[in-house]
């Protein structure tokens, strides 16, 4: 009989594996990621275009394109393609990114024969209608400006401003006219570009067998469409702000101040990447952070308080984030700051360190619990140019990760001189 007054025995996480997806190539050479997993009845199929913001020639194309994508074909309105995906249980969605259009189809393996085909008419014969454009220039007018009442948000886009440079692709901020200036020619010119075959991967999960694999074929396989393909130049750092600084946005009546605090960083691709996943998970990227103890538990200045690493394909930033009532606003930037300094002073305590293992094990393992977790973890790999021993040596660096180095990288990369301090409220 289970004894409910025992805790369970905790087990040391120590067997990651990620599974290797088969490559097959379509006749056109689109390269179909698999990961067959016979046991499941499910099929995710993902497609992903190097189509984002690097790629735009006008601000918020890229966005646009992908999100009308689904608004309407040669044969097909919006509303057809919606009700026809229901009735057959799947779903159709367009994750948001800045660097890829993503388009993610959900569907029973039973129904593949009818899905798919769908799927790939959406893909390679949008029509971008001049209504549902309009409709989403309305509709995203208006959530920009509910949007823009929030200190959160404001603070965000302008720490991210202040980061990257108002004209970067990371960093520019959209407007209204930004949406009122788009036409259906801008659309239809980004897709004819971007949305080609030599642009495109595929990945495919569940039960992908080769009837799957056959109607991938059939239905995407033989587009020979051509276009561009991505490059991009990242502006030089003397073209941005020359150095960081403090900015204060007053808001009247607002009952609580957004802080940010943050720098520029690199993407995963730097050899500093797995080290300061691990420093920043320390400092604020879990429940049990330092900042979350201090500010938090300790203070009690605010609710919540986070730090994290955002990756891009070409670039990256870091920042601090947290809502407080307006009048402990300087303690609360006080006190970051002093979490920082404690870290670039100190090394880390091995209890400390052997939690925060344990809880970045634990979460890699839970990201490779099922067929469409892993598929994720798979994709952001291939999308950023990570090859699949990236993954094992993130494990490495957790299990093997000292003190010291994190102390140094501290030392490197949580330096005040080297942050934004932005504060709205």
């Amino acid at each position: 009989m289970l004894n409910r007054k025992s805790a369970p025995p905790i087990h040391e996480v120590r067997h990651l594996v990620l599974p290797d997806p088969q490559t097959v190539r379509l006749d056109n050479g689109v390269p179909v990621y698999v990961l067959d997993f016979p046991g499941q009845e499910i099929v995710k199929i993902e497609a992903v275009f190097r189509a984002g913001r690097p790629e735009e020639d006008k601000h918020l194309v890229a966005r646009a394109t992908a999100r009308l994508l689904r608004e309407g074909t040669a044969n097909r309105k919006g509303a057809e393609i919606a009700e026809y995906i229901d009735f057959y249980g799947g779903s159709l969605s367009v994750p948001t990114n800045l660097d890829t259009a993503g388009f993610m189809l959900f569907s029973l393996k039973k129904y593949a024969a009818e899905l798919i085909p769908l799927f790939a008419e959406v893909l390679q014969e949008p029509v971008f209608p001049e209504l549902e454009l309009e409709t989403f220039k309305r509709t995203s007018v208006q959530e920009l400006l509910v949007e823009l009442e929030k200190v959160e948000v404001l603070a965000y886009r302008k720490v991210t401003e202040f980061i990257f440079g108002e004209e970067h692709p990371y960093g520019y901020n959209s407007v209204p006219d930004d949406y009122w200036a788009l036409q259906r020619a801008d659309l239809q010119h980004f897709f004819d570009t971007w949305y080609h075959p030599s642009n495109l991967l595929l990945f495919a999960s569940g039960r992908v067998d080769e009837e799957v694999l056959t109607l991938l074929n059939r239905h995407l396989g033989q587009n020979n469409r051509t276009g561009k393909m991505p490059f991009f130049q990242a502006p030089q750092a003397q073209n941005l702000h020359p150095s960081p600084s403090n900015f204060n946005l007053p808001r009247p009546g607002s009952l609580q101040t957004a802080i940010k605090i943050g720098r520029r960083t690199f993407n995963r691709r730097h050899p500093d990447f797995n080290g300061f996943f691990v420093l920043n998970t320390i400092l604020g990227g879990y429940f049990g952070s330092r900042l979350m103890m201090n500010i938090r538990e300790k203070k009690g200045f605010t609710y919540n308080i986070y730090s994290t690493l955002d990756t891009y394909l070409y670039d990256g930033c870091f920042y601090i984030a947290t809502e407080v009532n307006p009048g402990k606003a300087d303690a609360t930037i006080r006190e970051i700051y002093s979490e920082m300094k404690k870290m670039r002073e100190k090394p880390v305590s091995e209890d400390e360190l052997g939690m925060v293992r344990n809880y970045l094990l634990g979460m890699l393992l839970n990201g490779l619990d099922g067929p469409l977790n892993t598929s994720d973890v798979v994709r952001s790999l291939i999308v950023e140019g990570l090859s699949h021993e990236a993954f094992d040596s993130l494990v490495e660096t957790i299990r093997s990760i000292t003190p010291v180095q994190l102390q140094t990288l501290a030392d490197r990369y949580l330096r005040p001189e080297d942050y934004w301090t932005v504060r709205v409220g």
